[in-house]
């Protein structure tokens, strides 16, 4: 299913009405950022986005760049400081993905824009979710996050597809401010955010 009509629209009207709010709040964000973990403040990576055009996503940076004595970048469990850890459980972190909001590279719901790498990994089925434009929250979000396994994840993205509507999506919405202000489903257990997806254990889903 193609993106409702009038969805692009509802995102930029939704975005600039909350801009009195939200950009002050990513100024003094970026101060603590550049305060407590120096330069760059912003992350930027590559992410497959509509139809896998590739686009940067850009969120404010939560760890530190620490290396061990090869001069390779230690896990993410030990680069991610306490403050990175609060910006993220409050999904502050993601605030700058407004801009690519605005851009049109992003949508405020849809499925969670992933990386690139795995591309090749998902099943003919589960490629459909980027039918539609990658979005800052979705149902897979406000449905377990990050304590759901990557084949539930992945299944969520794909309804939302079929089910696109702006209904829908003022329902993900709302339910996005509850889950944000209960921290639920934060992280996948053992990791820092959610383990890498490396494919599929048999049977192979659709």
């Amino acid at each position: 299913m193609a993106e409702y009509k009038g969805k692009r629209l509802a995102d930029v009207l939704l975005v600039l009405l909350a801009t009195p709010v939200w950009v002050p709040l990513m100024g003094v964000i970026a101060l603590l950022v550049r305060v407590k973990l120096g330069s760059p403040v912003f992350f930027a990576q590559e992410r497959p986005g509509r139809g896998s055009r590739p686009f940067q996503l850009v969120k404010f940076r939560t760890m530190t760049n620490a290396r061990d004595a090869s001069g390779v970048l230690l896990p993410d469990a030990e680069r991610l400081t306490r403050f990175g850890r609060a910006l993220r459980s409050s999904s502050l972190d993601e605030l700058p993905e407004l801009w690519n909001v605005l851009r049109g590279d992003m949508s405020l719901v849809g499925p969670r824009p992933l990386l690139t790498r795995y591309l090749p990994r998902y099943s003919e089925h589960h490629r459909r979710r980027h039918d539609v434009r990658p979005g800052i929250t979705g149902l897979a979000q406000v449905s377990g996050r990050n304590a759901i396994t990557w084949a539930e994840k992945l299944d969520l993205d794909v309804a939302y597809v079929e089910r696109c509507s702006l209904g829908l999506d003022a329902r993900i919405l709302g339910r996005t401010l509850w889950s944000v202000v209960r921290r639920e489903g934060i992280t996948a257990e053992g990791a820092a955010t959610m383990p890498e997806f490396t494919g599929y254990d048999q049977p192979t889903p659709r």
